[in-house]
């Protein structure tokens, strides 16, 4: 599962890599949306690329939610769908007949620019380590994903999810996921209306190879409530004797 990424890349860069502009809707923007550590589960506001507007990048929170609910009343719904993983990935095996994915699967699919994500890995004896993942040439990462509007006008996004790849099962050893990467040449595809059910499992499945990823493990503080991790030095390569895996 992904449940952390890391996004420093600005908004300007962002708009240069993917030739779009941005689009702010009603809600404000404060800052730059620019996250060393972006938590999920603090369902933080993230640029998304739209399918219905894919010229923009517009921030939307991390959090999928249907689109009948009351985007307002986002922290009440979240506490609620904790349980079911608060909307943070979507399995792409129930892509079509979900009650919430089947309705964005064809008319709302997005693209989530990031320059890395984290995942966990368990070691003998329970002994869980965070590994970072990046592209080995640097360049931003393209996560596939949903999103909705409520009724009010807050969007919320989802990063779609697959079976485990060799690179993954090695690493993220117990839950056996992986984020769909698209590869470069798919990001105007997967934004493209006329996909059709086939096409669109068909870039699901042939997204990016393990051989353009590299991952390395870093500090346990990414897990530790009482000390943020939402800091520069948090992708710093830490060793561990427990870990028994080459990577």
């Amino acid at each position: 599962m992904c449940f952390g990424t890391r996004v420093t890349t600005s908004s300007k860069n962002l708009q240069k890599s993917y030739n779009v502009s941005k689009l702010l809707g009603k809600t404000p923007i404060k800052d730059d949306l620019v996250y060393h550590y972006a938590n999920g589960w603090a369902h933080p506001l993230m640029w998304i690329i739209p399918q219905e507007s894919s010229k923009h990048i517009t921030p939307s929170m991390w959090g999928i939610m249907p689109a009948k609910e009351i985007g307002a009343n986002y922290k009440n719904y979240y506490k609620e769908a904790a349980r079911f993983g608060a909307g943070l990935n979507a399995r792409s095996e129930k892509l079509f007949d979900h009650f919430i994915y089947k309705n964005s699967a064809f008319t709302k699919r997005c693209i989530v620019p990031v320059d890395g994500f984290f995942e966990p890995h368990t070691a003998p004896k329970n002994f869980k380590i965070p590994f970072y993942f990046e592209r080995k040439n640097k360049a931003l990462l393209s996560l596939a994903g949903l999103y909705t509007t409520t009724k009010d006008g807050f969007n919320t996004f989802t990063i779609l999810t697959k079976e485990a790849t060799p690179l993954f099962k090695k690493i993220h050893n117990t839950k056996n996921r992986r984020p769909v990467i698209l590869n470069d040449e798919d990001v105007q595809v997967w934004l493209n209306p006329e996909l059709t059910q086939n096409n669109i499992l068909s870039v699901i499945k042939n997204d990016m190879d393990d051989a353009a990823l590299h991952a390395y493990p870093i500090s346990k503080d990414l897990y530790s409530p009482k000390v943020d991790s939402n800091r520069p030095d948090i992708i710093d390569e830490v060793q561990y004797e427990e870990l028994e895996i080459e990577y």
